[in-house]
């Protein structure tokens, strides 16, 4: 059932592709983290990319960096989700008002969680850098707004993978660009978010979906009227 909630943010038709890419992303972050643990250099990927130098750009597209680096701190992030909450409300989409909260805070955590675990550090010890929190959270927040679009407009397969597909790229790259750019991770530490986020999101639709079709059927299974003896509909 999703009468009372509204359709699923995650569209069976993009379940299987999804639930492969996720899969694939998953292993891709364990690998990376397998590759760097307790590491505190670049890797050879990191230098052919770019020099992680304090200042490997400058202004104007420092400035450019600092802005994209914003919408990825906790006020900007805010911001963000709040807006997106809003416009799923004004859409009547409850599902992917709640998909859009929980999916990049899940993408946080367990990002978050992965640094403690995999140790990588940049600039210092207490700098723990793998995988990105912030391209984290820019790729699951796109992720699931291109969930809603590929729902509200009926995509099919191919189209609705291809735009869920392109918005984390775009996203995830925009974010990873800014990170690399301000020397705040090594590009093998953006990979690893927009991974991270490629892993989870998916998953949370999923148990965003199931989570809300089980509560309407309890709903469903409680009426909220009785017949009396009479035979009279009384409210219950």
């Amino acid at each position: 059932m999703t009468g009372r909630s509204g359709p699923p943010v995650l569209p069976p038709s993009l379940r299987a592709w999804l639930g492969l890419i996720a899969a694939l992303a998953a292993l891709a972050v364990v690998a990376l983290g397998v590759r760097y643990a307790g590491d505190s250099e670049p890797g050879t990927v990191d230098r052919w990319i770019v020099s992680p130098t304090a200042d490997s750009v400058r202004p104007p597209w420092r400035n450019v960096a600092l802005a994209t680096d914003f919408w990825g701190e906790p006020a900007g992030a805010a911001l963000l989700v709040a807006a997106a909450v809003v416009g799923c409300l004004l859409l009547r989409r409850r599902r992917a008002a709640v998909l859009v909260v929980v999916g990049p805070g899940v993408a946080v955590v367990t990002a978050t969680l992965l640094k403690h675990l995999v140790g990588r550090t940049i600039h210092g010890p207490d700098n723990l850098s793998y995988p990105s929190g912030h391209t984290a959270f820019a790729t699951a927040l796109a992720l699931s707004v291109a969930l809603l679009a590929t729902s509200r407009f009926g995509l099919a397969r191919t189209a609705g993978v291809s735009l869920v597909l392109a918005a984390a790229l775009v996203a995830g790259a925009v974010m990873g660009w800014a990170q690399v750019a301000l020397s705040a991770h090594y590009s093998t530490d953006v990979l690893g978010g927009w991974c991270t986020a490629l892993a989870v999101t998916p998953a949370t639709a999923w148990l965003v979906d199931r989570t809300a079709t089980r509560l309407g059927d309890r709903a469903a299974d409680q009426p909220g009227e009785r017949t009396s003896d009479a035979g009279q509909r009384e409210p219950r």
